[in-house]
């Protein structure tokens, strides 16, 4: 039986270098959907709406794939911190972020070839480093984390703003929790080793 085709729905540079992390052959596609939050919505429910409608607009393009779409929002006490976009954006989110406990909701929607559709959400928890000016800027001028939920890239030097990190998987905060991943892919009939269930 032919496998399925498999797609990212993404344009994250990220989530490709996670996916190929997996030796699955894949296309990327970005879903060019409205990322905007809707009024009231939380930054759990954010995204899971997103991750799904990422999934679903790339599959109604590619009827007959497997569509990986996938979202990250983090939360710092209850409010969410999208991507900065630029050096002030990221400042004052360290500003807000130094010395709490946030939160980066991971969701994960896979949808089958037979139109079947799996979500998850992976969530890690972080502790900042209590964070001087001049200690923030410094990180930003060197780091430029403007693509980043957060600002702080924990594969690069954002390690060192970070005093704790609590997760069911290493490669969710860098957006796309491969363990989880893993399973919905075997589910979908494209298991990354042959034989593994």
């Amino acid at each position: 039986m032919t496998k399925p085709t498999l797609i990212l729905a993404s344009s994250s540079r990220y989530r490709r270098e996670l996916l190929d992390r997996l030796g699955l052959a894949y296309t990327c596609v970005s879903p060019n959907i409205d990322e905007s939050a809707r009024e009231g919505e939380t930054a759990l429910a954010l995204s899971v709406r997103l991750a799904r409608e990422k999934a679903l607009a790339v599959a109604a393009q590619h009827p007959g794939a497997v569509v990986i779409g996938s979202d990250q929002v983090c939360c710092l006490e209850g409010r969410a911190l999208g991507k900065p976009g630029n050096f002030e954006k990221a400042c004052a989110q360290l500003q807000a972020m130094q010395g709490r406990e946030l939160v980066f909701h991971t969701a994960v929607c896979v949808l089958a070839a037979d139109g079947s559709l799996q979500e998850c959400v992976s969530d890690t928890r972080i502790r900042m480093r209590p964070l001087s000016d001049q200690a923030i800027r410094a990180y930003v001028e060197r780091e430029q984390p403007y693509d980043c939920a957060g600002s702080a890239k924990i594969e690069k030097l954002g390690i060192a703003l970070m005093q704790s990190v609590q997760s069911d998987d290493p490669t969710s905060l860098i957006g796309l929790p491969l363990m989880k991943v893993t399973d919905m892919l075997i589910a979908a009939g494209l298991a990354p080793i042959e034989g593994l269930v």
